[in-house]
């Protein structure tokens, strides 16, 4: 094949690519990286979920991408809903309708360029985009979500040793794998970090998960961190991964190579 891009340029990182390339490329499924610039305790970078959205967009795709799929991963979006952080300095808030809007733009940019397959990667926990996949349904596209720190569940306690909430044990390990000059220490080496202890609601119901509530998380936490984050290594930051990159990139192949058909993406009917 001719050459068509700059020598150290990666075909599924669009940001990446050239003009020359693009308008040839067979692209069939296109993910968008959304992050978040939010405190995350007193260690992690205010771009954690940023960071984390990019590496795990990256990585997946180029495993889908060197395995034969068609995939472009875009550039990741840093803001999310802080609307339960906005009383914490800097945390930039967009409203869960202006930022509903602007994802429909930029699918209907996508569909305008002939790619209906879409994945959203959310690396932010403020973020609720169910309500969105709604809102497009029936249109000329799939809109799939992935909140990649949910699909790790099943097997999170193989893993880490205790709960992860926000800059917890889980972030706090992909941060000392993949950003690690941005983590904050102590001069012993020990976290520049508090527990990441939180409040209980007053209502039991609240506290149980009967009935749910929006979290004030200037009164939640001390410092932003809810999880503890001291048990955290780089090795367990590479496990989570592996993992991750295993299930999502043959995703992705899966997905480039399934028909838009009629049925899609449900098994083909057999009547």
């Amino acid at each position: 094949m001719e050459k068509q891009m700059a020598n150290d340029a990666r075909p599924w990182l669009l940001a990446e690519c050239n003009y020359e390339y693009v308008k040839n490329a067979d692209i069939r499924v296109a993910v968008i990286p959304l992050g978040a610039t939010e405190p995350h305790n007193l260690h992690l970078p205010y771009g954690t979920d940023v960071y984390e959205a990019t590496i795990i967009g990256e990585r997946i795709c180029a495993e889908a991408f060197q395995r034969g799929a068609a995939v472009s991963l875009l550039p990741t979006i840093p803001f999310g809903v802080q609307t339960n952080m906005r009383n914490l300095p800097l945390a930039m808030n967009v409203n869960p309708a202006t930022l509903d809007l602007f994802l429909i733009d930029l699918v209907d940019s996508l569909v305008n360029s002939g790619i209906e397959k879409i994945v959203l990667l959310n690396s932010h926990g403020g973020n609720d985009f169910k309500p969105l996949l709604r809102t497009l349904a029936g249109r000329d596209q799939t809109v799939f979500l992935c909140d990649w720190f949910k699909m790790v569940q099943d097997v999170y306690d193989s893993i880490f040793d205790h709960p992860e909430d926000h800059a917890g044990e889980m972030e706090t390990s992909l941060a000392l794998a993949y950003f690690p000059h941005l983590v904050a220490t102590q001069p012993d080496g020990s976290l520049m970090a508090d527990e990441g202890a939180t409040r209980d609601n007053r209502f039991h119901a609240v506290n149980q998960g009967w009935v749910q509530i929006t979290r004030k998380w200037d009164r939640l936490t001390t410092n932003s961190g809810s999880g503890y984050p001291h048990a955290a290594t780089a090795e367990k930051g590479e496990q989570v991964m592996a993992l991750i990159c295993n299930r999502l990139s043959q995703f992705l192949l899966e997905l480039s190579e399934s028909r838009l058909d009629d049925d899609f993406p449900f098994v083909e009917s057999t009547s």
